[in-house]
C-alpha cells in the first residue's frame, strides 16, 4: 500500500478557453440577405428564361454582385478576445493585439488606431446618428423624470422622510446604471474597457497582421471581366 505522499495528484480538468465576443450589424445582415434573394430570383429567372446571350450576361452579373453584396453586408464582423481584436472587413481581415491598439475612436465611423499610426474602420459596428439622437432624447426624458420624482419626495416634509429616501433611491437608480447609449456606442465602450484591461497583458502583445480577402475579390473580378467581355462582344 502506497503512502498518501507517494500518490500522484488527480489530473485537473482543462480550463475552458475564453470565447471571443462577436459583434455584427443585424440590419446589414437582413438587408444583405434580402438583396441576395432578389438578385438570385431575377438572375436565375434570366438564366433559365433568357434568350441569346442574356443567360450568360445574367450569370456574369451574378458572379460579380453576389460576392460584393455578401462582402459588404454578411461578411463584416468584429471578434474581441482576451488577447487581440480581429476585424473582418469586406476585403481584409485585420488582427490587432490589444498591446498594439492606441485608441478606439468613434465619430462618424468607428475606428481602431494602432501604435504605428494605422487606422482601420470597424465595418461591423457602423455609427448611427439617428440612434445617437434617439438615445440622447431618452436620456433627457429619464433625467427629467428622475428630477421630478426627487423634487416631489423632498417637498413632502419630515413625516414622509423614509418614503422620500426610497423615492430618491429610485430616482438615483438611473444615474447608477449610467447614461443611455446607442447600441454601437455601447459596443465601443465595451471594446475600450476590454482594451484597458488587457493591453498590458503579456499574451496581448505582438504585431498587426493584415490579410486580403482573395476569396471575395477573385470572384468579383472574374465576374467584372466576364461582363465586360460580353458587353464588348455583343
Amino acid at each position: 500500500m502506497t503512502s498518501p505522499e507517494s500518490q500522484s495528484p488527480a489530473p485537473q480538468p482543462p480550463e475552458p478557453e475564453s470565447k471571443d465576443r462577436v459583434y455584427r450589424s443585424v440590419p446589414a445582415i437582413a438587408g444583405g440577405a434580402l438583396l441576395l434573394a432578389i438578385a438570385g430570383w431575377l438572375g436565375i429567372d434570366a438564366v433559365i428564361s433568357g434568350e441569346g446571350r442574356t443567360p450568360w450576361l445574367a450569370l456574369a452579373v451574378l458572379i460579380l454582385i453576389v460576392p460584393l453584396v455578401a462582402a459588404f453586408t454578411l461578411r463584416p464582423a468584429v471578434y474581441a478576445g482576451d488577447d487581440r481584436l480581429r476585424i473582418r472587413n469586406p476585403f481584409r481581415v485585420i488582427v490587432v493585439p490589444w498591446g498594439q491598439v492606441a485608441a478606439l475612436k468613434s465619430a462618424y465611423s468607428n475606428e481602431v488606431l494602432t501604435e504605428s499610426g494605422a487606422k482601420y474602420q470597424l465595418w461591423a459596428v457602423p455609427v448611427s446618428l439617428r440612434a445617437r439622437k434617439k438615445a440622447a432624447r431618452r436620456e433627457m426624458r429619464a433625467t427629467a423624470q428622475a428630477r421630478r420624482e426627487m423634487g416631489r419626495d423632498e417637498g413632502r416634509g419630515s413625516a414622509l422622510g423614509m418614503r422620500a429616501g426610497l423615492g430618491q433611491g429610485l430616482g438615483a437608480g438611473h444615474v447608477a446604471d449610467g447614461p443611455v447609449r446607442a447600441e454601437t456606442d455601447r459596443i465601443m465602450d465595451e471594446l475600450r474597457g476590454l482594451h484597458e484591461a488587457r493591453r498590458r497583458a503579456e499574451t496581448a502583445q505582438g504585431e498587426v497582421t493584415v490579410r486580403w480577402a482573395y476569396e471575395v475579390m477573385g470572384p468579383a473580378v472574374a465576374g467584372a471581366v466576364l461582363v465586360l467581355i460580353l458587353l464588348l462582344v455583343g
